[in-house]
């Protein structure tokens, strides 16, 4: 199949540290503050993804899911942790390069048996955010790919096993012609988002 595994365009960010991220507004109400925080100008594109990424944040949890946005490190692996448990490892994408070409599988091995997962999406924001959700019928795989040219990839795909409460607009549905809850949705993630699997 062919794949377009993209990078982090510029210097990669790190987290604030947690005190930091701890004492900053994040909340719709306070999207004024936010703002002007960072100097971002109301009704701008910055502005915008700001404004949806906390929409996102505090939208109503899906049934068997439990959510949470992570603003440090440490946050994210109490959230993973207080899920799964101390023995929880993370995993992400790995490749060599970025351009769109077509990869055969060589090995797939199954990371999460039939425990829980955490994934966690990096979220557009003035500083790293990541949408990190607990659910109970995803599966999540390390897949060994290789590309023409011999480029590698170690990637992580996650297999959503029951989507009956997805919205019936989701671009998945749109691109599989298929409505939701009738068949399992697989995807590889970019390398800046992180699955947590529990060791045993």
């Amino acid at each position: 199949m062919t794949l377009h595994f993209s990078k982090p365009t510029g210097e990669e960010e790190a987290f604030l540290p947690r005190h930091l991220a701890d004492s900053m507004p994040f909340s719709s109400n306070k999207l004024p503050e936010i703002y002007s925080e960072f100097s971002v100008k109301p009704g701008s594109s910055e502005a915008e993804a700001i404004k949806k990424t906390i929409q996102e944040c505090e939208d109503t949890e899906r049934q068997g899911e439990e959510r949470f946005c992570a603003t440090s490190l440490e946050s994210m692996v109490d959230f993973s942790t207080s899920m799964l448990g101390k023995d929880a490892t993370a995993v992400s994408t790995e490749t060599d390069s970025t351009e769109r070409k077509v990869y055969r599988i060589e090995a797939v091995t199954k990371l999460s048996s039939d425990k829980p997962v955490v994934a966690c999406h990096k979220q557009e924001y003035a500083y790293p955010v990541f949408y990190c959700h607990k659910t109970d019928t995803t599966v999540a795989y390390r897949v060994s790919l290789v590309g023409a040219g011999g480029s590698k990839a170690d990637a992580v795909a996650v297999c959503h096993r029951d989507t009956s409460e997805w919205n019936p607009k989701h671009l998945a549905f749109q691109v599989l012609k298929v409505k939701p809850g009738s068949v399992p949705v697989c995807h590889y993630l970019p390398e800046n988002h992180i699955v947590w699997v529990s060791k045993n």
